[in-house]
């Protein structure tokens, strides 16, 4: 069984789903310490001025004692509003925007309290427009033991993985002997961002996946999430032929 996870993130990349894809089971770490100046609650889109970043606001204060689960947004600024504006000047003449336009809409309509949830709304919509099947776990449903190696090593054991997918950066701290000794093979991702047709002049990559979606269509946007990268028949057989 193939497993992977990641942090609650506001309108993720493209490299998150290709790790979903590659996957039999996502887990969705929600039980984790809150990291100021990360992916969790903010990501870039494409405007008709460049790149420009998206930030929901949080309250911050004892952030070091709290679960990424706990963190509320700062709802006494008006991002929702700011937020959707944006998109709908940005993307409102791409080929596919009438057609998801309607869910962002009634999405930053809403009154969001904590971050994760609205992460989890969005990241539950992207995969099902993608069409990408995967069990899905939330980590807070879930007891795992230690932190950082020894916590993914623990996630692995109880959901009975085979092989685990690490972001490039799960290098810097997995005790990859660790997991070879529980029988747990290791795979690094080296994602490389393919090019597709943006708005607004010459290709800029790691993009919010809206960019993708908005310019192509779902359909094909979970073709060119893969392209020139590693696919799952690719993966099973170089790590599990022998499992």
């Amino acid at each position: 069984m193939i497993l992977t996870a990641h942090q609650p993130v506001y309108l993720p990349w493209l490299g998150l789903f290709h790790k979903i894809i590659l996957s039999d089971s996502f887990c969705f770490f929600d039980d984790v310490q809150y990291q100021v100046r990360d992916w969790n609650n903010r990501n870039k889109i494409k405007t008709a001025n460049g790149e420009v970043m998206l930030t929901v606001p949080v309250l911050t204060q004892d952030y070091r004692s709290k679960k990424i689960r706990e963190i509320e947004i700062n709802n006494t600024v008006d991002w929702s509003k700011k937020h959707w504006k944006s998109i709908y000047l940005s993307y409102k003449k791409a080929p596919f925007f009438s057609k998801y336009a309607d869910f962002f809409e009634d999405m930053y309509n809403r009154q969001w309290i904590y971050l994760t949830d609205l992460c989890e709304y969005m990241l539950k919509f992207f995969l099902q427009e993608l069409d990408i099947n995967v069990k899905y776990y939330k980590a807070s449903d879930i007891i795992f033991d230690g932190a950082k190696s020894e916590l993914v090593l623990d996630m692995c054991k109880k959901l009975n993985a085979d092989l685990y997918i690490f972001g490039a950066l799960g290098k810097d701290y997995a005790d990859q002997k660790e997991f070879n000794d529980k029988g747990i093979k290791l795979y690094f991702q080296d994602y490389k961002h393919p090019e597709y047709p943006q708005l607004w002049g010459s290709f800029i990559s790691h993009m919010s996946v809206i960019d993708l979606i908005f310019n192509v269509g779902a359909l094909r946007a979970k073709e060119i999430i893969m392209e020139g990268n590693i696919t799952r028949q690719e993966l099973c057989s170089a790590f599990l032929r022998d499992s």
